[in-house]
């Protein structure tokens, strides 16, 4: 049987937090590996939290959080069949990404099954981003020709593989291997969108 993707990065992800340490680098402006598994452990079995709290995780050290990381998600929400690719999936893609190319590592291309995930939650996030732009279109192409736009012609054209769109388009625009092309006015207004996710 085929172990799921949000498993696998996720274990991946910790394997890797735990042979840099606490101190290591993340694309997450700002904060270390320990930052990021205190935020990873909160958001699963917190529905909100504070600075004291992620201070109060933090606290507990790297290695009681990645046993916790490796304990899995609660049930409910996150191991649901579709919540658990799209949305716990597409967390741990992403976060494993920051940590990796903060790190010096390069873009996973033995990893396939990544790109179908990105693709599906793109259209939402596209979406989202467009607003921020509009009046301005955008436009995401891949590789291989496929394209999508969201919003009006006079577009800004982000190309690239599904998850370095991914990346751009939730922030890690440095990290991400994309072309930008189009109308100066159109790049302009998305080079200065807030594109945190």
């Amino acid at each position: 049987m085929t172990e799921p993707i949000d498993v696998r990065e996720r274990r991946e992800l910790c394997d890797l937090m735990a042979e840099l340490g606490p101190d290591a680098p993340t694309l997450c402006t700002g904060w270390t590996t320990l930052d990021l598994a205190a935020h990873l452990v909160l958001r699963e079995h917190f529905q909100k939290w504070t600075d004291e709290r992620m201070s109060i995780e933090k606290a507990k050290g790297l290695s009681v959080l990645i046993d916790r990381l490796y304990g899995g998600a609660p049930l409910v929400p996150w191991r649901l069949p579709r919540i658990r690719t799209v949305m716990n999936g597409v967390e741990y893609l992403i976060h494993h990404e920051d940590v990796r190319r903060a790190n010096g590592h390069d873009r996973r291309l033995d990893r396939p099954d990544l790109e179908p995930i990105a693709l599906r939650v793109l259209g939402f996030i596209g979406r989202r981003i467009a607003q921020r732009i509009a009046p301005h279109g955008l436009e995401l192409r891949r590789p291989d020709g496929h394209s999508r736009r969201i919003g009006p012609v006079g577009e800004a054209v982000l190309t690239g593989e599904p998850t370095e769109l991914l990346l751009y388009l939730t922030g890690r625009r440095e990290a991400a291997q994309v072309s930008l092309t189009g109308r100066p006015d159109a790049i302009a207004a998305l080079e200065k969108a807030n594109q945190g996710f």
